[in-house]
């Protein structure tokens, strides 16, 4: 869950007054508090983090764990049409910075960040001051088309930490890179080694991608910009962070549920390739809990396969194998709710549901939220329910 005070959780349950707010930003900042571009209707002696605001009409923003690009934005507003390059709100590598929140009784405003944005296209279906509609991605699609021309060639010694850094870092201003404090065997991402020697081509992302399911991770931008590097979670092992319910104080609106078999995997097999003239290694994880949906022995034999050059040893390939697990654990039975906004919940969050009164409470996990950017629209979820 995205950082949010108590008083904030408590007040998306009641009646309460939306805060939007975007802002055209240079590339490469992090932080909530970016410097903005000077449109025509700021003032000079205004603060910079200020410059650049627009007021969204519509729009959204869309986060999906599943997607190589993880999150992208729909937002329509009103500012004038750039004449050149230079000016805000252009395709041109400029950014928009969006957050969504509240504003409280005392006319306080708690905002929560939801990205940075980059601007993809600009649209205006009414010239010449017609609103405007800019659609975006976060700085994953950077590293998507950031396609690479001369090979690079990275030795065994090289640091996992220091290959990722520069590999984004090359298509990415201003990287910076957080990392969980044990990345693999109690060592830091820059105590571990590559092991073997390794190529980068032309394809940035498959590359990074390659080196994070290697080791049971997961990489995505955060609302502040940052580059965060985390192990797949246990959900089963996690607290709930948020109750979706109906009633008095409840946010839940609307909800479709569907089970389906269909993509859904229960043994999870990767490969690697040892150093030297050692023999293939190789892992397999296999839901064998005979309380899950997806039991082997009632489900069916259904493998995945990993195959990596990242892989080099039979305990990497386990924890790879883990990793794969984890993503589709209690895949069969998927959720689609409609609720009262809360910008504060994000992808892989456990939340709690409850269809009405009477209803057994059941645990979620959140694949693909969807946060309204104007005061109507109800946030939308996708989940899966967890049995386990």
């Amino acid at each position: 869950m995205r950082g949010a005070s108590t008083s904030f959780l408590k007040a998306v349950r009641g009646s309460h007054q939306v805060a939007v707010r975007a802002r055209i930003v240079p590339p490469g900042q992090t932080g909530t508090q970016p410097t903005g571009l000077f449109l025509p209707t700021d003032s000079s002696d205004q603060p910079a983090s200020t410059w650049g605001t627009l007021l969204p009409e519509s729009g959204d923003v869309t986060t999906d764990m599943t997607a190589d690009v993880q999150s992208t934005m729909d937002l329509t507003a009103t500012y004038p049409w750039p004449q050149d390059s230079t000016e805000p709100g252009t395709p041109y590598g400029q950014e928009i910075y969006v957050e969504r929140g509240l504003i409280y009784g005392n006319g306080t405003r708690e905002l929560v960040g939801l990205g940075y944005f980059r601007i993809d296209k600009i649209s205006q279906s009414v010239v010449p001051d017609g609103p405007i509609k800019i659609t975006g991605s976060d700085r994953m699609a950077r590293i998507r088309d950031g396609r690479n021309i001369v090979p690079v060639q990275y030795p065994g010694s090289a640091f996992v930490g220091d290959v990722l850094d520069a590999v984004i870092g090359a298509v990415v201003p201003g990287f910076v890179s957080v990392y969980e404090a044990n990345f693999y065997n109690g060592l830091t991402a820059y105590q571990t080694p590559l092991v073997s020697e390794h190529i980068l081509d032309r394809d940035r992302l498959a590359f990074v991608q390659d080196i994070l399911q290697a080791y049971g991770k997961y990489g995505y931008f955060g609302y502040d910009g940052k580059f965060y590097v985390k192990a797949i979670p246990d959900t089963s092992k996690l607290k709930s962070v948020f109750i979706l319910n109906h009633g008095r104080n409840g946010v839940l609106s609307t909800m479709n549920r569907e089970l389906s078999r269909e993509g859904v995997s229960n043994v999870f097999v990767a490969q690697g390739q040892p150093i030297g003239e050692s023999a293939p290694v190789q892992a397999i994880v296999t839901d064998s809990n005979p309380l899950s949906p997806t039991y082997t022995g009632t489900f069916g034999f259904v493998p995945t396969f990993l195959e990596s050059a990242f892989l080099t040893t039979a305990d990497q390939c386990a924890v790879a194998a883990a990793g794969m697990f984890l993503r589709q654990r209690g895949l069969p039975y998927s959720v689609g709710l409609g609720t009262v906004p809360n910008p504060a919940l994000e992808g892989y969050d456990v939340v709690n549901v409850t269809y009405a009164d009477t209803a057994v409470t059941e645990t979620h996990v959140i694949d693909r939220i969807t946060y309204p950017l104007d005061v109507e629209t109800p946030m939308s979820i996708d989940t899966r329910k967890q049995f386990l």
